[in-house]
């Protein structure tokens, strides 16, 4: 396995974790995900895969074909009111192929973004998961993330 930044060459197998991404995410939450859905077509990936803001990094095989994906985007509040301006390296979005499961992809993908991290100069790393992919939770506490702000909601009906 090879750890590396994406490219366009790559774009069928963003797409292919990005759709299993999306189906997670509409069995977890079908009132809010929509079926079938992906989060980027194809002009967007093009477009963040040329923008050194938002690095994302693949994990393939010898064949090239994609294991898993870390999309990334810097972070940092500037004279804000309220925050510091350390950088921030939020990962938008981490996925490992159902296939490749439990073959430590994903934390070598997480380890790679460390690193990454660490030679940008960066303060931490951040991000997102929805309580519903309790998995995921799992998965990032092993790998050494914990809990740094709570979302919560109440729906209306």
């Amino acid at each position: 396995m090879v750890i590396r930044k994406a490219t366009v060459h790559d774009l069928d197998g963003l797409h292919r974790l990005l759709t299993q991404v999306g189906e997670v995410h509409h069995l977890g939450r079908p009132d809010l995900f929509k079926e079938h859905a992906k989060k980027y077509d194809n002009e967007q990936l093009i477009e963040l895969l040329n923008d050194p803001k938002r690095p994302v990094f693949c994990a393939v095989d010898e064949n090239e074909w994609m294991m898993g994906y870390a999309f990334c985007m810097f972070q940092q509040h500037l004279h804000h009111s309220v925050l510091t301006d350390i950088k921030t390296l939020y990962i938008d979005d981490l996925c490992v192929d159902e296939s490749c499961r439990n073959q430590h992809i994903g934390k070598a993908l997480y380890q790679y973004v460390l690193n990454y991290a660490k030679q940008k100069g960066i303060y931490n790393v951040t991000l997102n998961v929805w309580g519903f992919n309790e998995s995921a939770i799992r998965f990032y506490e092993s790998c050494g993330l914990s809990v740094q702000k709570i979302g919560m909601e109440q729906i209306i009906e």
